[in-house]
C-alpha cells in the first residue's frame, strides 16, 4: 500500500512515531514521550507558516480572481512553495494549532503523542496522541484508543478530530462509532477558526463519558449471540440492492456475503469474541478497511480515510448490532 508520506531529498521522512516502527519503516521512533514542539521539530511540521496568497498570471501579470494559492516554508530548503489552491474564503490551520489543540482536549488525562505526519507533500498533515486507558471488551479483546486530527493545507478536504481505535500511521484509519455519534468532530476551513477549534475541545472534552458509552456498548455485543444469518441480514440492510439491480450487483453481493462469514466465522482476529454482535460488528469494519475490492490497496486505505459513507455504514452497524 502506498503511505503517501511526504519524504524528502535527502532520505528523511516527515513522520514521528513513539515507540513503534510504523509498516513502512519511515520517520523517527522516539523512546520517550514528546511535547508539542518536539512533535513539531521531530515530524518536520513546525515553522511552516502555511499562508494563503493572491494569484497573477505569468504573461500579463493579470489578477486571478476568487482563488488563492496556500503557500508553506519547505521544512528542508526553506523554501516557499505551493500546496494547493482555494477560494477566499479558505482559513489556514497550523500544523501547531492541530497539536496545541489535541494538547488542550487531552487535558490531564495522562495521554501522550503517539504519530504525527505530512502527507502527499504536505497537503494533509495528521496528529494522533494515545490515551491512556484500553477498553477490554468481554475480558479478552482489548482496544487502545487515540485522538487524532486529520486536516488539510490545499482545501481538499474539511479538518477532523477523532476518536479511534486505529494507530495512524500512514492514509489509513477508521472512524469509531460512538453512542452519542460525538467520536468525530468535523470543521471546513472558513469563517473563525480559532471559535471552531474552540467548539472542537467543547465537543470532545468529556472524553471519558464517551469511552464508558462506548465500552458499555461493546460490552453488550460481546455478550450478545450473533450467527451469520443474522448478519447476512444486516448486510443487506447496509448495502441494499433494488429489484431490477442488474447481475453485477448481486454478484457482488455474493462475494461480500462470502467474505463476511469467513471474517465472522474463521478469522483469527474474532477467534476470542466468536459468535458475538461484537464479533459481527468487527466483521463488518474489517471487511470495510481490509477486504472491500478496490483498484489498490492505496485506493482502498484512502477510501477508508475520506468517504463519509464508509463512516456512516460502520455507525448503523454498530447501532444496530448494539441495540
Amino acid at each position: 500500500m502506498a503511505h503517501e508520506l511526504e519524504v524528502f531529498n535527502d532520505g528523511t521522512a516527515a513522520f514521528f512515531s513513539a515507540r513503534l516502527d510504523a509498516w513502512h519503516r519511515l520517520g523517527t521512533v522516539t523512546s520517550g514521550c514528546l511535547s508539542a514542539a518536539e512533535v513539531m521539530q521531530v515530524a518536520y511540521l513546525g515553522g511552516w507558516d502555511v499562508r494563503t496568497e493572491k494569484l497573477r498570471t505569468v504573461e500579463s501579470n493579470a489578477k486571478v480572481p476568487a482563488k488563492l494559492a496556500t503557500t508553506r516554508l519547505h521544512p528542508k530548503s526553506g523554501q516557499r512553495e505551493v500546496l494547493g489552491l482555494v477560494g477566499p474564503r479558505y482559513q489556514v490551520v497550523q500544523n501547531e494549532q492541530a497539536c496545541e489543540l489535541l494538547d488542550m482536549i487531552s487535558g490531564e488525562t495522562g495521554a501522550h503523542f503517539e504519530t504525527a505526519g505530512s502527507l502527499r507533500g504536505g497537503r494533509e498533515v495528521f496528529v494522533t496522541m494515545r490515551l491512556p486507558d484500553t477498553l477490554t471488551v468481554a475480558g479478552v479483546d482489548p482496544i487502545a484508543l487515540y485522538l487524532a486530527m486529520c486536516t488539510s493545507h490545499d482545501g481538499s478536504r474539511a479538518g477532523r478530530v477523532l476518536l479511534t481505535p486505529v494507530r495512524i500511521v500512514c492514509a489509513n484509519t477508521q472512524a469509531a462509532a460512538f453512542a452519542d455519534n460525538k467520536g468525530e468532530y468535523t470543521f471546513r476551513h472558513s469563517g473563525d477558526i480559532t471559535a471552531k477549534l474552540a467548539d472542537v475541545r467543547q465537543a470532545l472534552g468529556l472524553i471519558p463519558t464517551y469511552l464508558e458509552r462506548f465500552g458499555e456498548a461493546a460490552e453488550k455485543m460481546a455478550t450478545t449471540p450473533l450467527e451469520w444469518p443474522q448478519l447476512q441480514t444486516l448486510a443487506h440492510q447496509l448495502w441494499p440492492l433494488d429489484d431490477d439491480a442488474a447481475e453485477a450487483a448481486y454478484l457482488k453481493r455474493l462475494a461480500r456475503d462470502r467474505d463476511l462469514k469467513a471474517l465472522l466465522e474463521q478469522a483469527p482476529t474474532q477467534e476470542a469474541v466468536r459468535g458475538t454482535a461484537w464479533a459481527g460488528y468487527q466483521a463488518i469494519t474489517e471487511w470495510l478497511d481490509h477486504e472491500q475490492p478496490a483498484k489498490s490497496e492505496h485506493h482502498r486505505a484512502n477510501k477508508v480515510l475520506t468517504d463519509g459513507t464508509i463512516t456512516a455504514i460502520k455507525r448503523r452497524a454498530f447501532y444496530t448490532l448494539a441495540a
